[in-house]
């Protein structure tokens, strides 16, 4: 029987693992994610969510620890997240009439057995053109500064594309959860029938 621990504070991750309607607790990992030389798109997400799983295994010694890690890839980059309205428009500017490859990175780690799972999920978004007003008129309305891509696609964010592509639509948000349910009943944890749970 084990208890589950996501960590992360983001609020999105906070909100996406609520959705599965499992008892679980949030900490920070506080790990430092400076991207290696040379390191992938997907060896970056995927070695970020083991570590910050990882990182609270100590702390939470009979626990089942869910780490994440999400970058975005436009035109074979990493994107980060805008943090002011001139890097957002330069972002949806380059994304617009293009193709954003979101790679989310999960682990599940049992801290008392030491098992660790993880894999990366990717994620296709296909921009439409966008003119400069809509750009602007977006950016205005949502001010996405913290989301990578300079997008919320659960808000006004949908408007600006023209197809998604991708297993789970939340992977997008920042935790795949038909990945994150497979390994946690590897785990014999059932989100359904919410059997495994201390």
């Amino acid at each position: 029987m084990s208890q589950i621990v996501l960590a992360s504070t983001s609020p999105y991750r906070k909100s996406l693992l609520a959705k599965l309607g499992l008892p679980f607790q949030c900490a920070n990992p506080d790990i430092d994610e400076t991207p290696r030389p040379q390191e992938s798109a997907v060896a970056l997400v995927e070695r970020l969510a083991r570590e910050k799983a990882q990182a609270l295994a100590t702390r939470y010694p009979a626990h089942l620890i869910i780490g994440g890690d999400q970058v975005c890839v436009l035109d074979g980059v990493i994107t980060g997240k805008p943090l002011i309205a001139e890097k957002a428009v330069q972002q949806l500017r380059q994304a617009s009439g293009n193709r954003v490859t979101f790679y989310t990175g999960l682990a599940l780690l049992n801290s008392a057995s030491g098992a660790l799972q993880s894999q990366v999920e990717p994620f296709d978004v296909h921009f439409r053109t966008l003119s400069e007003e809509e750009i602007a008129a977006y950016l205005a309305r949502e001010q996405p500064w913290h989301c990578a891509g300079s997008f919320k696609s659960e808000g006004l964010g949908i408007a600006l594309f023209d197809k998604l592509s991708g297993r789970d639509p939340n992977t997008l948000v920042g935790l795949p959860l038909i990945a994150l349910c497979e390994m946690l009943r590897q785990e014999g944890v059932n989100a359904l029938t919410l059997t495994g749970l201390g």
